[in-house]
């Protein structure tokens, strides 16, 4: 069993050398295609290096561009050139200079002996393929294509949306049905000598050398009239991310590569040493006798491309930043936003923390500094409590606290006095626990002792952007889980709203409370709230607070029974 290998180079000739030696080497005839746009300096040094081997050819040059002809033009020249020369060959294999072969050739020849009538080429119709990218499946068999799409992608988009206008549909030639694959096939002599001694070759070549990409048609098509045995997969190893492009295969790849059990691999970094040395240098006694089967790593690809769209959640990497909102959460774990709390409660966030074991700050976005836990200047991950900083961009500070302190909960105070540039970020994300007392801002004015009308002024816009925010929560598109009592609601009953709060974040064995933080005596209050609508202002964020002095949550002393007879 004679393989006779066809490689198309256009770059890195150092490494194309080392492996067209290693195909020489391992009994393999080889002609050469190099890209026409290649200098003749470096193509003259090229075939001079290779002059020793007596096994190797050089073919008619062709101007290569990727999408274009020209790719088909060098296999067809290529492969008639190996079959003129080479008598023996039985099939031939298509590979480039940046394929490397990943089992002895001794295995790939023996493989093939096995299956002396099989053509091994991807060969599906376009409406069985999921990998068209670019919205361009059928149409690029029916559509004209002049233009390259890399070098006159404006004139290409434009040709294309006029023809779709004028409904312009090329005739597909009788008796073919246009079926697409990998450019990288292994075919039988019998098979690729049909097709390029074909009576109606150069109807076809007319009709594809206006195809898109006609690489992954040509031969995919052709092979279909004259194949009797096709073996719709590729022996190469080729994967390709989600937009199309080819992965690139690093000294890293090492172990992947031997688990997929191919014969050959593309496309492999040129600066691979690793890969190069271990799978070029391999013992020729070495029997894996496996079939190959890159399904085995496609999991691992599928991995990688939904890393590659959605990322990590939490985590902003440069490579990413762009298309962060592909995943609705922002942050990396769940955290808890109390809104009210340490405006009705002394001491407030030291008993939250003792409570929950949860790490409790107090107002981050505050204007004047971020009030750390412990008022510490600099936390986790060297973030720093200057506001200037952290309202540089208020979202991604949220985010690398939130990164930072994995495996800790993380709990801070948040209100209308704060900035408000991460209202609807923590509405829409489903790691926050949002908490609201309404209307609790007008505690502190309540027990401020100045001027009632700078008070009625301030508590008025106060309220106003605490709406806002509220409307935030409220809205559809708000994805936390959220909890909201007015004023009034919640002092009726505080020690059920804390136990639901306190539930959530800590242990699911917590025991019930057996104490509340100190709520600030309110006595007045509702005179206060009285007045502010004697001024004008309607406080109803604060529910139905009354005028009469707070309750106390005591229940009234029983009357005596009586009987009703």
């Amino acid at each position: 069993m004679t393989i006779g290998i066809v490689m198309l180079v256009h770059t890195a000739f150092d490494r194309a050398e080392e492996v067209l030696r290693h195909w020489v080497a391992g009994g393999c005839p080889v002609v050469v295609h190099v890209d026409k746009n290649v200098d003749r300096k470096r193509y003259d040094a090229f075939v001079s290096n290779l002059s020793d081997l007596e096994n190797v050819r050089f073919s008619q040059r062709h101007r290569c561009e990727w999408g274009t002809w020209g790719l088909v033009a060098a296999t067809q020249s290529a492969s008639e050139l190996l079959l003129e020369q080479f008598p023996d060959v039985e099939h031939v294999y298509l590979t480039s200079g940046s394929c490397l072969p990943l089992r002895p050739i001794h295995e790939l020849r023996s493989y093939l002996a096995a299956r002396p009538r099989t053509d091994f080429i991807e060969s599906a119709t376009t409406a069985d393929v999921p990998w068209t990218v670019g919205g361009l499946d059928h149409e690029r068999f029916t559509l004209r294509f002049p233009f390259s799409w890399r070098k006159h992608r404006y004139l290409f988009d434009r040709y294309v949306a006029f023809q779709r206008r004028i409904r312009f549909k090329r005739r597909i030639p009788s008796g073919i049905v246009p079926h697409m694959g990998s450019q990288w096939w292994c075919l039988t002599r019998q098979t690729l000598s049909a097709i390029l001694q074909d009576p109606e070759r150069e109807t076809y070549d007319r009709y594809f050398q206006k195809v898109w990409i006609p690489d992954e048609s040509y031969f995919q098509t052709l092979a279909r009239l004259y194949s009797p045995s096709i073996e719709s997969r590729s022996l190469t190893l080729s994967k390709f991310d989600f937009q199309g492009k080819p992965h690139i295969f690093y000294d890293d790849h090492l172990q992947l590569l031997r688990r997929s059990d191919c014969f050959v691999a593309r496309k492999i970094w040129p600066r691979a040493d690793l890969l190069y040395k271990t799978f070029l240098g391999q013992s020729e006694t070495a029997m894996k006798g496996a079939e190959p089967n890159p399904g085995k790593i496609d999991r691992i690809f599928a991995r990688a491309v939904e890393r590659r769209l959605h990322g990590r959640q939490g985590l902003y990497m440069q490579s990413r930043f762009p298309t962060e909102y592909f995943d609705s959460r922002f942050t990396s774990a769940p955290y808890s936003v109390f809104e009210g709390f340490t405006e009705l409660f002394e001491d407030f966030e030291p008993w939250l923390a003792k409570a929950t074991g949860a790490r409790v700050h107090g107002h981050l976005y505050a204007t004047s500094r971020v009030e750390f836990d412990g008022r510490q200047k600099t936390f986790s991950g060297a973030l720093s409590d200057s506001a200037k900083l952290r309202d540089y961009n208020p979202q991604m500070f949220l985010r690398n606290l939130v990164w930072n302190t994995r495996g800790e909960r993380q709990c801070f105070q948040f209100g209308p006095g704060d900035e408000q540039d991460i209202s609807w970020d923590i509405a829409k994300d489903p790691n926050a626990q949002i908490s609201v007392i309404s209307g609790a801002w007008a505690i502190p004015l309540f027990q401020s002792n100045r001027n009632f009308a700078d008070l009625r002024t301030e508590a008025a816009e106060l309220q106003r952007i605490e709406d806002e925010h509220l409307g935030a929560l409220r809205s559809i598109y708000a994805k936390a889980r959220i909890r909201i009592w007015t004023l009034a609601e919640f002092v009726e009953t505080p020690m059920e709203a804390l136990q639901s709060v306190v539930d959530e974040i800590a242990d699911k064995n917590v025991r019930r409370l057996a104490e509340a933080p100190r709520m600030v005596d309110l006595k007045g209050f509702g005179q206060f709230l009285q007045n502010l609508k004697n001024q004008g202002m309607h406080p109803y964020l604060m529910g139905d607070f009354p005028v009469d002095p707070v309750p106390t949550n005591k229940s009234a002393k029983p009357g005596k029974p009586y009987l009703v007879r």
